[in-house]
């Protein structure tokens, strides 16, 4: 409504309260000038309740190193778009004793690794071969079908070291599980950073937005990717679409999140009900800071089969994929 509209509304409402309605002409008037409701303000923000908490297995994985995974684990399949969250770590590698992953196919979804203490040397069957350090991210869609290795670079193999990272699976949707493979890896510093403005909570921005500051990577699903570290008595209020699926892990320290104030401690994933912001505290006579992985996405509500390294909609191209892995059509890592 602009405003000359809005002056005649209101023009016509004095009217009618002065004399009654039957100042109205004819019912062509009577549906152009009846008095509305006019609701200037925004709606109110609803906060998200914790719906569950989950507490996140320890596995060992690749050559094996030990992860730390809230899913899939035996209390969560999913959640959608997210099929796999790994925390890898943190280790302090003896010399000489440092594990990877070898040379394993994909299908059908994205990793995405972020380092935090250590280093991933990384190499795939489209001819890439990177380094990752504390802060970097590397966004792979697998597609159609890729090869790859993630490593220990040579140094920490050599003389030993700390490492700390995540792997995350993000699925395709169905229309999308065939296409072009594509490799992303952003170093640390050209991630977007924010402090609140009482300088008690910082956020990394792997993709969406916080504080103010936008991510620019190139995702296939609207996701939200966050590192949020939160001292004593911080306090957070995130806003998430209210079509998104949410979750928040904790991987250092404790808090208490959404509207119902639930505690979750380091090692555990809370998921949230409906609402679009996500509430995230720490009290002041906390040890310590919180660590938390925000994620969020927008579901693709579609059947999902995974199925070891392959993450398809149905069985039958769940052996399509290992049938072209084993016939070479998804290449090999360079030598």
């Amino acid at each position: 409504m602009d405003r000359r509209d809005f002056a005649k509304v209101a023009a016509a409402a004095a009217v009618a309260a002065k004399v009654g309605v039957d100042a109205i002409e004819d019912e062509a008037d009577a549906t152009q000038h009846a008095p509305v409701e006019v609701n200037m303000s925004m709606p109110p923000k609803v906060q998200r309740p914790v719906s569950r908490v989950i507490v996140a297995e320890r596995k060992l994985e690749g050559a094996g190193f030990p992860v730390r995974r809230p899913l899939p684990s035996a209390a969560l399949r999913m959640m959608d778009p997210f099929v796999l969250v790994d925390e890898m770590g943190p280790i302090d590698w003896p010399a000489g004793q440092a594990l990877g992953a070898p040379d394993h196919p994909h299908r059908g979804f994205e990793t995405v690794s972020y380092v935090l203490e250590g280093g991933v040397a990384h190499a795939d069957s489209l001819g890439n071969r990177g380094r990752l350090g504390p802060g970097d991210v590397q966004w792979m869609t697998a597609g159609s079908g890729i090869v790859h290795a993630e490593l220990p670079p040579p140094e920490l193999k050599r003389t030993g070291g700390r490492l700390h990272a995540f792997q995350i699976w993000v699925n395709l949707p169905r229309r999308l599980k065939m296409t072009a493979p594509r490799y992303q890896e952003l170093v640390g510093k050209k991630f977007p950073e924010a402090t609140s403005a009482d300088g008690l909570a910082t956020v990394r921005v792997v993709a969406g937005e916080a504080l103010g500051v936008s991510a620019a990577i190139a995702t296939h699903t609207p996701i939200v990717f966050q590192h949020w570290t939160l001292q004593p008595g911080a306090s957070i209020e995130q806003p998430i679409g209210p079509n998104h699926n949410a979750g928040a892990y904790v991987f250092g320290g404790g808090g208490v999140f959404g509207a119902d104030v639930r505690p979750v401690d380091d090692g555990q994933l809370a998921l949230f009900g409906a609402g679009d912001t996500i509430a995230m505290a720490v009290d002041k006579a906390a040890k310590g800071p919180m660590d938390v992985l925000l994620l969020a996405g927008v579901p693709h509500d579609e059947p999902v089969v995974q199925y070891g390294p392959f993450v398809m909609s149905s069985m039958d191209e769940i052996r399509q994929a290992f049938a072209d892995y084993r016939a070479g059509k998804m290449g090999s890592t360079p030598g």
